[in-house]
């Protein structure tokens, strides 16, 4: 996929960092010849530690300024802002279909063995109503532990995936858990994919880890059949890359989150959302 302006009836997909990445790269396998918006809000990241409110705020202005630039279909591609905005997000945009993040919870209860189950997410997910709901849904007969990994989202953002904090924040979250018999581990933050290979060295291969983004391109698919939104473009697909932090930072991680280089756009927060577009 090559960078560059899409063209309009995009794909736009946002969370707070590089977390929504790996959505991304789940969406790109799967549906190759669409065009994709990215927009990292990394001058607000991380959206964990935010009130509910902020995050609300925040998404809805993004969702505006990709709408402004013809995106179809938006892939709330963060777990936070999934449960602090997604309800808010539809009632106010119902003619927008949208993709949001839900803690895999039903799919972690079906494979459990031992009846236990590890969960990593951010503070606002775990407060968030769509939390208690998946919860109430489908966690009844198990026990479902649960850590926020402090300063994970963080790390990740700076491109750190296996160094030694990385660890001691995961050894400190997952240990308790094994000590207690989880035999599967929820990624519930669309940044927590990319220490996979840390996770696995720590809890060992016979507790599984599941990851949503998969789920999360399928369901975008559906949508796109649903509302016969799917692309009819002949030209190799393209997508725009776009932060309102440090473009040049964020173009050397590409490389190494993605596997593919990129030019990043860079956004301004303004008095009336967001504006100022330079590449």
């Amino acid at each position: 996929m090559t960078s560059g302006m899409p063209n309009p009836g995009a794909i736009g997909i946002f969370d707070s960092g590089v977390g929504g990445l790996s959505v991304l790269l789940s969406v790109q396998v799967l549906l190759p010849k669409e065009d994709l918006i990215y927009l990292a809000d990394q001058a607000h990241v991380p959206y964990g530690s935010r009130t509910l409110e902020e995050v609300r705020k925040f998404s809805e202005d993004i969702t505006r300024y990709m709408l402004e630039q013809g995106v179809k279909l938006i892939v709330v591609a963060c777990n936070t802002a999934s449960a602090a905005a997604l309800h808010h997000l539809r009632a106010m945009f119902p003619k927008t279909p949208f993709v949001g993040m839900e803690p895999a919870i039903k799919p972690a209860a079906e494979v459990t063995r031992s009846g236990v189950v590890g969960v990593l997410a951010t503070p606002a997910t775990f407060q968030g109503e769509l939390y208690a709901s998946v919860i109430e849904r489908f966690a009844s007969g198990v026990r479902v532990m649960q850590d926020t990994c402090p300063g994970l989202v963080m790390e990740i953002d700076r491109g750190n995936l296996a160094t030694p904090s990385v660890y001691s924040i995961l050894e400190k979250a997952l240990k308790p858990m094994l000590e207690e018999g989880i035999d599967t581990v929820v990624l519930g933050c669309t940044h927590f994919p990319f220490v996979i290979p840390a996770i696995k060295d720590i809890v060992g291969p016979a507790v599984r880890v599941i990851d949503p983004s998969p789920a999360i391109a399928r369901q975008v698919e559906r949508l796109l059949d649903t509302h016969t939104l799917r692309s009819k473009n002949l030209d190799p697909s393209r997508v725009l890359y776009l932060t309102t932090g440090d473009p040049v930072r964020l173009e050397g991680l590409l490389p190494r989150l993605s596997g593919k280089a990129g030019s990043v756009g860079k956004l301004d927060w303004i008095d009336t959302g967001l504006g100022n577009f330079s590449a």
